[in-house]
């Protein structure tokens, strides 16, 4: 939410959101320096929070050094020396959005690193997968690095960014998929429904795509909107954006709406 005013967080609040959930994402540029990310993650774990709580909404976030700024494991590596003293803020679930961008070998490495912080620390994970690469091949990456752990439990993770040829291989292997609702690119609302209606409602969640380029926080409600249109009741629809979110950030003691 960091890249969006505070009238966006006004229109969440009329459109009934109770909780936003923020990853550590991209800041539309490369940053150059860790102080940029120590920076970084003190506004979103205590500037953000506040600026949410005015309009009733709580915040939630997650730490890493995202994908696109992994490339340099120096510079990642100092980034990932940084966390543990930011795990102790009270609004943090995880790590995330860990993963891979382009199916480097140096993001892979890094990606390592990171679950091994989150298994070190007891934390749940958020999983990027590819958008500009090879998606599937991406995918089926993280989950090997993610199941060569032996100690990573597949229900505290969500891969999210999945579409109709990765949602499968993410949810037979017991973890949580997530989609992301873009307006007009990547999987939009109707698309997102039609994947409900493919491989089901158990371990899946939607999310509004918030960033840079053109996204809409409001696409989960509109989400709802055309799940009622298409006939589904309101329990349907409650789970889907209400219920399976919480049932998954309920993994963390952290997370107060149940």
């Amino acid at each position: 939410m960091v890249s969006r005013t505070t009238d966006d967080y006004m229109a969440l609040a009329m459109a009934g959101c109770k909780a936003v959930n923020e990853p550590a994402f991209w800041a539309g540029y490369d940053r150059a320096s860790a102080q940029g990310f120590y920076d970084y993650f003190r506004q979103i774990t205590e500037y953000e929070p506040k600026r949410a709580a005015k309009f009733c909404i709580e915040h939630y976030c997650w730490l890493c050094i995202n994908p696109k700024e992994s490339e340099d494991p120096g510079l990642a590596r100092e980034v990932m020396a940084l966390i543990p003293e930011f795990l102790k803020s009270p609004n943090v679930l995880g790590i995330g959005e860990i993963g891979l961008n382009k199916n480097s070998r140096n993001e892979l490495m890094i990606l390592e690193e990171h679950i091994q912080i989150a298994e070190d620390h007891d934390q749940l994970i958020l999983v990027h997968t590819p958008h500009l690469e090879d998606k599937l091949k991406g995918t089926k990456l993280i989950i090997d690095a993610l199941l060569n752990h032996s100690k990573i439990d597949p229900s505290r993770i969500i891969i999210d960014h999945v579409e109709e040829h990765t949602a499968p291989l993410v949810l037979d292997k017991g973890f949580w998929a997530g989609m992301t609702l873009y307006p007009e690119s990547k999987v939009t609302p109707n698309r997102a429904i039609d994947m409900l209606e493919m491989y089901g409602t158990e371990r899946v969640w939607m999310n509004s795509a918030c960033d840079w380029g053109v996204s809409d926080p409001l696409s989960v409600p509109k989400a709802a909107l055309e799940m009622r249109r298409r006939g589904y009741d309101d329990a349907f629809i409650d789970r889907i954006i209400y219920s399976n979110p919480a049932q998954f950030m309920g993994q963390s003691e952290r997370f107060g709406l149940k």
